[in-house]
């Protein structure tokens, strides 16, 4: 058996507490790089607050559907909505003072559909109620219901008037939400002015909106997610003439 010199045994010593020390360092390295709260997502968390909101205004514009849920006050009245939104439509329910009722949008052609109770509040009912109950009511274009009740139905027009943060504009940390997606949040003049959380993971989509002036919250998901709006059949279907009655 052949002796190994000792000084080639310290030099071979050396080298391998070297390495050891090198790996190491590559370690601590990597796990410092761990704690960037942006490592990982689509990068919007590193811009600044008028950034991040001109891109996920633009991609609530670009997706082709959304589901909005939650609470808009609007005029003093408090509406709680559970949407489908899409270009050309829309359905869901919209829940005020207690009442329930569905809306329906395809295309131009807005339907409402309400139990008896609600139909019962209306004013100049006229005894029709009761074939309205539970009904497809096809509203006239004409009607101010329709302009009333098809902006629920209307992904742009919904969204132009929800996704507004007023006042000075600023981020405020990072965040991860119910299903567990990261996001940033961008607030308005510190809060006072509305918060929205805005997803780091894939398409800078708007996930959460606290409105300013205790105006609603409203959560937003489902994006791009396609669905199918249909008319109702007719035998579920009323046509009430050229004005509904009001409520």
């Amino acid at each position: 058996m052949t002796a190994i010199p000792r000084g080639r045994t310290r030099r071979t010593a050396l080298v391998t507490a070297t390495c050891a020390l090198a790996v190491t360092g590559a370690m601590v390295l990597s796990g410092c790089g761990g704690d960037d709260p942006d490592a990982g997502t689509n990068g919007v968390g590193k811009l600044s607050a008028d950034r991040i909101e001109a891109k996920t205004r633009a991609a609530a514009d670009a997706a082709s559907t959304v589901r909005l849920s939650g609470t808009v006050v609007t005029s003093g009245r408090t509406y709680r909505l559970d949407m489908q939104l899409k270009a050309d439509g829309g359905s869901g329910s919209v829940t005020s003072q207690g009442s329930t009722f569905k809306l329906l949008r395809v295309g131009q052609e807005l339907y409402l559909k309400a139990d008896a109770d609600f139909w019962n509040h209306a004013d100049g009912s006229d005894g029709a109620t009761g074939k309205l109950d539970g009904k497809y009511v096809k509203v006239p274009q004409g009607d101010p219901a329709y302009r009333k009740f098809s902006g629920f139905t209307d992904k742009d027009v919904l969204l132009d008037g929800l996704l507004t943060l007023h006042g000075t504009l600023a981020t405020d940390g990072h965040h991860t939400d119910q299903s567990g997606t990261r996001t940033i949040r961008i607030t308005g003049d510190q809060g006072s002015g509305g918060t929205l959380d805005v997803s780091l993971q894939g398409r800078p989509y708007p996930l959460r909106l606290v409105r300013g002036g205790d105006a609603g919250t409203l959560s937003f998901a489902d994006w791009g997610k396609d669905f199918t709006v249909e008319k109702p059949a007719k035998s579920e279907t009323v046509d009430y003439g050229r004005q509904l009655p009001t409520s």
